[in-house]
């Protein structure tokens, strides 16, 4: 059974910082501190900035290879 993929993503409204599923790049999402809404976008890789809907694809593929080649941590 896989798990779901996640990166880090800062609120840009109160700085918390959540774990967004890969699933979610590119669309609007609601964190779940403040209630704040803002664009899921993964921002560890400068040159993978999602700029269109391909970048944005291309960039969920990266991070699920990298979590294939990466133990999980346990929850």
């Amino acid at each position: 059974m896989s798990g779901a993929t996640y990166f880090v993503q800062e609120c840009p409204t109160c700085g918390r910082r959540l774990e967004v599923r890969v699933e979610f790049l590119g669309k609007l999402v609601k964190c779940q501190h403040c209630h704040g809404k803002f664009a899921a976008t993964d921002l560890s890789n400068e040159a993978a900035v999602p700029s269109c809907d391909n970048t944005i694809l291309s960039r969920a593929d990266e991070l699920l290879a990298a979590s294939v080649e990466t133990p999980k941590r346990p929850r």
